[in-house]
């Protein structure tokens, strides 16, 4: 098993398709990581030679991935949160930042639906 950035790669996917397991790196940049190595992309990671895990390693070294681009992330709401930015008060309050509505859904970023007491529906 190939481990980069500290994570365990999965062997039996293809090279392209398991560098996407490190955190920031997606299937385009995962193609240019493989291309700049010189590593076929159709391979599996089981059947990566030592020096090919080696020259992965250094190609992903410059790339902001894993806990540096987290931390960073991170950092960055925080400082919306702290300058009052409308996205920085979206995120203090638990509501969905990027303009979704929220009359009907956004259950992922409210949660569970709270009940209203003496609420009834009005019968005709």
């Amino acid at each position: 098993m190939a481990r980069i950035k500290n994570i365990e790669l999965p062997g039996e996917k293809h090279t392209n398709i398991g560098l996407t397991a490190i955190h920031g790196i997606g299937r385009s940049l995962a193609q240019k990581i493989c291309d700049a190595c010189k590593v076929d992309g159709e391979k599996k990671i089981k059947d990566l030679t030592e020096d090919e895990i080696t020259a992965l390693r250094k190609e992903i070294d410059n790339y902001t991935v894993e806990g540096d681009l987290r931390r960073e992330v991170q950092l960055n709401i925080k400082n919306k949160m702290e300058i009052n930015s409308y996205q920085g008060t979206r995120h203090k309050k638990g509501l969905p930042v990027h303009g979704q509505r929220t009359s009907r859904n956004a259950r992922t970023r409210k949660g569970k639906g709270k009940v209203v007491a003496n609420k009834k529906k009005a019968t005709k």
